[in-house]
């Protein structure tokens, strides 16, 4: 079923089962976010949460409730998208793409097709002059960003942040309109900052704006309302495609949309609040630190500065928030949706992927496990290429590609071994630099790094690192069989344990990954260890060797180790292999051991050529996170210790 605003949605998550209640007075300053960080933790990303007494730091009492975690499960994002599970999302949206695109020839064919058009025209907005967002107008002195429960969600946040806004702006050059997921730190009771980054829809209309003369440009902020509509803001569509129609595909009805009141802009009418304003884009304030969606502090920048001219809202609003940080958290969830509405435009554009997973170790950026239909050499790598040119898919920093012989791309254990059996320094990487994820820390730049596509399909002739130079026409003349047996590779020789410099502890993983926990005292320091350990070992195979900053992750803690593993590297730079120079055909080469590979997760300073900040991970202080443990025991929960020191 559809769900018209927040409150329809919030009784039917009473109904399933789906929702947590608390009636005692929580802080809106960490301890809500706090709530859902650990509730989030659970299996299954644990129940939606509804505040009906938030509370500030001074005690003030707020009269909206505060919604958290509503779109943190597969069941709850189904409901909202109006399907069963996640496939249905894929099946619906492979339907939708068939019917569009099958050849009609006779007329009964071509009469066939007008259902699906009829349908496609009702998911277009529907514009109306009265709305439940402006029951109550707030424009002049009136207007104070004060009296609505914006969170604070980690402790060395800037400020109180609004985590689910839906950020309306149209282009200057066309009209075309835009709603995107910018966060919002509240500065006082009239202004805000405007965080948005260079890649994003937002930002590029403030171009233009600009490059017409203007100094402001015209932005609405919807919070709430139908709950399709915070999912439609967060799918990465491609510029210039109003998220509004996805909202209408997903909930199987026109979204409705009324003229702001102060603005030339139109905002859902279902949103529980609205606030209008002009973004002041010459006018810059110091915006952050803010506990990011990586679980790292993205660091503080100057922004333009949001000017609020209205708030509208409902007579009784309710507050639809998020807290993001070391995963899994309820945009994990998110991700996985949008995971499954995209495979078959993936497939539109890329014919031979089977399937793909963004694991929730990976940020939703960090990591792509792709599973191919392999035909030819070097096919893994085409693919990972053609990812890296699908809009926002070009930030992945890892593609991890295995083919039809692989197991299961979702069985994420089961991939593990696969690659790590068959990982090999001298044909399994394929680097490549280009833009990357504003909120990367790691990189070597801002907006700017390295990616890698780690090949882990069983090579075929003409593959790097084999012999043969393939014949015939692949798939066809016998010639696509794989160049040698699939034989996995030994995990090689233990890595010492004692006399390592600087190393305060160690453990494996499955034989396959040794895991060390460095405390760093010098720039290029992991190097240095790495290659001592591959001198060490002479010839023999070696398993991956893993190296983090000493007491960052739990020892045994598998996700977090892929988490840290890859949120703290460049690959380029930070992947280390045994290399000596050898000459081939007259030009001189680094020729690498095959099985000595090492990963430096550490954190980089100016001692390793590293001159950007970096920042620290997310953490909840003792006296909020014992606050929140009793509350979740009165409610018979233990909380989760995932992801805490």
């Amino acid at each position: 079923m559809a769900f018209d605003d927040l409150e329809s949605f919030i009784d039917a998550l009473r109904d399933a089962g789906e929702l947590l209640e608390f009636r005692e007075s929580v802080s809106i300053d960490q301890e809500i976010a706090c709530l859902a960080d650990r509730v989030s933790k659970l299996p299954g990303g644990g129940p939606a949460l509804l505040f009906h007494r938030p509370v500030g730091p001074d005690g003030r009492e707020y009269r909206a409730p505060v919604l958290i975690n509503a779109l943190g499960s597969e069941k709850r994002l189904s409901m909202v998208c109006g399907v069963q599970d996640f496939h249905g999302l894929t099946q619906r949206l492979s339907g939708l793409l068939e019917d569009l695109q099958t050849p009609r020839r006779t007329l009964i064919e071509k009469l066939e097709v007008l259902p699906t058009l009829k349908e496609l025209a009702g998911f277009f907005p529907k514009y109306v002059k009265r709305a439940p967002c402006q029951e109550i107008v707030h424009t002049g002195d009136a207007i104070d960003l004060d009296s609505i429960p914006i969170l604070k969600t980690w402790p060395e946040d800037g400020g109180r942040f609004v985590t689910f806004p839906l950020v309306f702006t149209h282009s200057p050059k066309d009209g075309k309109r835009n709603c995107g997921m910018y966060r919002i730190q509240q500065f006082d009771k009239r202004t805000t900052g405007f965080h948005v980054h260079t890649h994003h829809t937002a930002a590029e209309h403030m171009r233009q704006a600009k490059a017409n003369g203007e100094n402001r440009l015209p932005a609405a902020i919807a919070i709430g309302g139908a709950p399709a509509i915070t999912f439609s803001a967060v799918v990465p569509l491609p510029p210039g495609m109003d998220e509004m129609i996805l909202a209408g595909f997903l909930q199987g009805r026109p979204v409705k949309m009324v003229e702001c009141k102060t603005v030339p802009l139109q905002v859902p009418a279902s949103a529980d609040y609205v606030i209008e304003g002009w973004i002041h884009i010459d006018e810059r304030r110091r915006e952050g630190p803010f506990g990011d969606h990586t679980g790292f502090y993205s660091l503080a920048d100057d922004y333009p500065v949001f000017h609020v001219s209205a708030i509208t809202q409902r007579r009784k609003p309710v507050y639809f928030a998020t807290v993001v940080g070391p995963p899994p958290q309820e945009d994990a969830w998110m991700a996985q949706a949008i995971e499954r509405l995209f495979l078959p435009l993936m497939q539109q554009t890329i014919p031979e992927v089977i399937d793909y997973r963004l694991p929730f170790s990976g940020v939703a950026h960090n990591l792509m496990l792709v599973k191919i239909h392999k035909s030819y050499p070097g096919q893994a790598r085409k693919v990972a290429h053609a990812i890296w040119g699908l809009g926002q898919a070009m930030f992945t920093k890892t593609i991890v590609v295995i083919d039809q012989h692989g197991p299961d791309v979702h069985d994420e254990a089961a991939v593990a071994r696969w690659v790590l059996e068959r990982l090999d320094a001298t044909s399994s990487f394929e680097m490549v630099l280009g833009p990357t994820e504003t909120l990367d820390h790691a990189t070597r730049a801002l907006h700017f790094g390295s990616k890698v596509c780690i090949d882990a399909s069983i090579p075929m002739p003409g593959d790097v690192g084999t012999r043969g130079q393939g014949s015939g026409i692949l798939g066809i003349s016998g010639a696509d069989i794989p160049v040698r047996a699939d034989t996995p590779k030994q995990a090689g020789v233990p890595v010492p344990q004692e006399g390592l410099e600087g190393v305060t502890g160690s453990w494996q993983v499955g034989g396959l990954v040794t895991v060390l926990e460095l405390s760093k005292t010098r720039g290029h320091q992991p190097r240095e260890l790495a290659n001592a350990i591959f001198k060490q070992a002479g010839d023999a195979a070696l398993p991956l060797i893993v190296i983090l900053p000493a007491g960052l992750v739990n020892p045994g803690d598998h996700d977090a180790l892929v988490w840290a593993a890859l949120a703290n590297i460049d690959p380029e730079r930070d992947l280390l292999f045994d290399e000596t120079p050898e000459q081939v055909n007259g030009r001189w080469m680094l020729k690498r051991h095959p099985r000595h590979i090492a990963v430096d997760a550490t954190r980089k300073d100016a001692s390793d050529g590293f001159e950007r900040d970096w920042p620290e991970m997310q953490v909840h202080p003792p006296r909020v996170l014992a606050r929140v443990s009793e509350l979740l025991k009165a409610k018979g929960i233990e909380m989760p210790t995932a992801f805490l020191p």
